[in-house]
C-alpha cells in the first residue's frame, strides 16, 4: 500500500509540473545573541493535502530505499542518530528534521535545474531516492563535512523522473549550512550559504548573483528630494524599500526574505529568534487560489503554505505550525530517549481545523 501511494504522489507530481507553479519554499536563518542558530522554513503545495506527518526515529532504525519501477531493494540504512523529522505525503518522505546530535537538513523543490544521473541497477545497494535522502542524511550525520562524505558515497536517483527534482539545505550546530545541488547527470554541487536563504530554482549562485539588482533598497523610509519645482515625498513608512519584489515566485521571494531576514533586529535568544523566524515566514504565506488560473484551484484545502517550520539546532527543538492550525507546536529532542524510543509516525494534525478561542465579555 505505501509503495503504491508512493508512485500515486510520483505521477501527481509528474502531471502537475508542467502547469502548476505548486512546488514554492522559502528558507532563513538567523542568529541570535547568545551564538544560537534557527533555521526556518515554509514548505508548499497547492494541488493537494500532503497529508504530512512528525516522525520520531530511535536509533538503530533500519530502512531502505524505494527505487524507480517500483523495486523496494534499495540503499539500507541504519540511523546512528536518532531524529525527528516532518515527512510529507508518507513517512519516508522527510522534508525537514533535526537529529539529536543538532544536525538539521531539508528539501526544497528545485524544478527544470536539477538532473540526477541515471538509475543503474548494478549500483542499487548504494542508491537512493532524493526525497529519501535526508532521512538518511539525518541518520548518518552531525557535521556538514560528514554530510559531504555520506552523500558521496551514495547514487541519488528520482522515483519518477518526470517528476521535479530538489535540492537540500544542511546546517550544523556550528551555524555552517551548505546548499547541495545535483545537476548535469549526477554532478554534486555544495555552496557553502552564509546569508542562510533558500527559496527554489534557479541555482543558489544566480540568486546570490541576482541581489545585485536591488542594491537601491535601504530599511527605513526615503528622504523628500526636490524634482525640479516640486517636492517629492514618502506616502508612508518603509519607503527605503519601495521596489521589493511581492510576487511568489522564487526569485522575488530569495529577495524578499533576504532584505527581511537581514534588516530583522537580532534577538536576544534562540527561542526569540523561533518566534521571529515564523513572523518572517508570515510574509511568504501563499494563498491556494493564486497558482491557478481563476477557478481551476483544484484542491479543497485553506492554503498552499502547508505548514511552517523552525528549528532550534543547539536547544534541540523542531517547531512547526500548519495551514489548519496556527498555533505553534514543539517536539523537544532532548526529552527523547532515542536509544529505548519506538518509531512513531503521527499527523500533524489529528483535527484539521483551526482552533478559535472565544472571548466572554464581561
Amino acid at each position: 500500500m505505501k509503495l503504491q501511494k508512493t508512485f500515486l504522489l510520483a505521477l501527481a507530481v509528474a502531471l502537475t509540473a508542467t502547469v502548476l507553479p505548486a512546488d514554492a519554499c522559502t528558507g532563513i536563518t538567523l542568529k541570535s545573541k547568545d551564538g544560537r542558530t534557527v533555521v526556518a522554513r515554509t514548505i508548499e503545495w497547492g494541488g493537494s493535502d500532503l497529508e504530512s506527518q512528525y516522525v520520531i526515529v530511535p536509533r538503530g532504525y533500519k530502512q531502505q530505499s524505494f527505487l524507480p519501477g517500483g523495486a523496494t531493494d534499495g540503499m539500507c540504512f541504519t540511523a546512528r542518530y536518532g531524529y525527528v523529522g516532518l515527512a510529507v505525503e508518507q513517512e519516508q518522505f522527510v522534508a525537514e528534521g533535526l537529529n539529536e546530535a543538532g544536525l538539521s537538513a531539508g528539501l526544497f523543490y528545485f524544478p527544470a535545474y536539477g538532473q540526477y544521473e541515471a538509475y543503474d541497477p548494478a549500483q542499487k545497494a548504494a542508491t537512493i531516492a532524493d526525497l529519501q535522502l535526508v532521512a538518511y542524511v539525518l541518520g548518518e550525520c552531525a557535521t556538514v563535512d560528514e554530510v559531504k562524505e555520506a552523500v558521496n558515497r551514495t547514487h541519488v536517483v528520482q522515483i519518477d523522473p518526470r517528476a521535479s527534482t530538489v535540492h537540500w539545505r544542511f546546517t550544523d550546530p556550528s551555524g555552517r549550512q551548505v546548499v547541495l545541488e545535483i545537476v548535469d547527470g549526477g554532478q554534486l554541487r555544495f555552496y557553502e550559504n552564509p546569508l542562510g536563504v533558500l527559496t527554489n530554482s534557479p541555482d543558489l549562485p544566480w540568486h546570490l548573483t541576482n541581489l545585485n539588482n536591488y542594491v537601491n533598497l535601504f530599511p527605513g523610509s526615503a528622504p523628500a528630494r526636490q524634482l525640479g519645482s516640486m517636492e517629492l515625498k514618502q506616502f508612508g513608512a518603509g519607503s527605503g524599500f519601495l521596489g521589493l519584489p511581492g510576487d511568489v515566485t522564487p526569485p522575488s521571494r530569495f529577495v524578499r526574505a533576504a532584505f527581511y531576514q537581514a534588516t530583522a533586529p537580532q534577538q536576544a535568544n534562540s527561542e526569540k529568534a523561533v518566534l521571529q523566524g515564523f513572523q518572517i515566514l508570515n510574509n511568504f504565506d501563499i494563498p491556494v487560489g493564486i497558482e491557478f488560473a481563476d477557478g481551476k484551484a483544484p484542491a479543497d484545502i485553506p492554503s498552499a503554505t502547508q505548514w511552517t517550520s523552525a528549528t532550534d539546532m543547539q536547544g534541540g527543538r523542531i517547531y512547526f505550525r500548519t495551514m489548519y492550525d496556527s498555533r505553534i507546536r514543539c517536539i523537544d529532542l532532548k526529552e527523547i530517549d532515542f536509544s529505548t524510543a519506538d518509531y512513531r509516525a503521527v499527523p500533524m494534525d489529528k483535527e484539521k481545523k483551526q482552533p478559535v478561542a472565544m472571548i466572554k465579555a464581561e
